[in-house]
């Protein structure tokens, strides 16, 4: 069995981490001090369960960025900066429809006007720029579901993540930023 195949099966087997600190994945050439796209987390519920979001965000400086040359629609983003927009959850949960079992997740979004496509999969460990969703890395999706985009009347700077409660143990992974936000159902799974 190649290496690359022994942890893609240990990502499909092994339990959440104990310890669900944002990593930074390349320190020498990118320090997290400093960054114009700082990295970030929240944590929120889901039932009972704390689920983790980490995150790179950035800020919009003057600059057009969703529906943009920059992250234009209809094409794969990795949902923030840097590394790809990471979750840790120590519980069965879905995400956009996507049933996603205990541990730990990359986050891609392909934006569109009106509604954006959600990614869960199992890699991690790849720099978040869309070149690098590669066939090995594609392959490891779990799912893709689907959130509702609507528009803002005033611009959001910085591109946040958060949670926002709902009933029944559910809540909404919100994503804000520029003049759009997209709310992607999350409930117990």
């Amino acid at each position: 069995m190649s290496l690359t195949a022994a942890l893609v099966l240990l990502s499909l087997t092994a339990a959440p981490p104990a310890d669900t600190a944002c990593v930074v994945q390349r320190p020498q050439q990118m320090p997290a001090e400093g960054r114009p796209s700082p990295l970030d987390s929240v944590t929120f519920a889901v039932g009972k369960a704390p689920v983790k979001v980490c995150y790179g965000r950035p800020s919009l400086r003057g600059r057009e960025m969703l529906g943009s040359a920059r992250i234009p629609y209809g094409k794969l983003w990795r949902t923030g900066a840097n590394e790809p927009t990471i979750f840790y959850t120590p519980a069965a949960i879905q995400v956009a429809g996507i049933r996603v079992p205990p541990g730990v997740y990359s986050l891609y979004t392909v934006p569109g006007k009106t509604e954006w496509e959600v990614i869960v999969n199992r890699s991690i460990t790849q720099w978040g720029e869309e070149s690098r969703y590669t066939d090995q890395v594609k392959a490891q999706e779990l799912g893709r579901g689907k959130a509702t985009a609507e528009t803002l009347a005033e611009p959001i700077e910085t591109f946040t993540i958060r949670g926002e409660p709902g009933t029944k143990g559910a809540t909404s992974l919100v994503l804000e930023w520029e003049k759009t936000r997209v709310k992607i159902p999350v409930k117990p799974g």
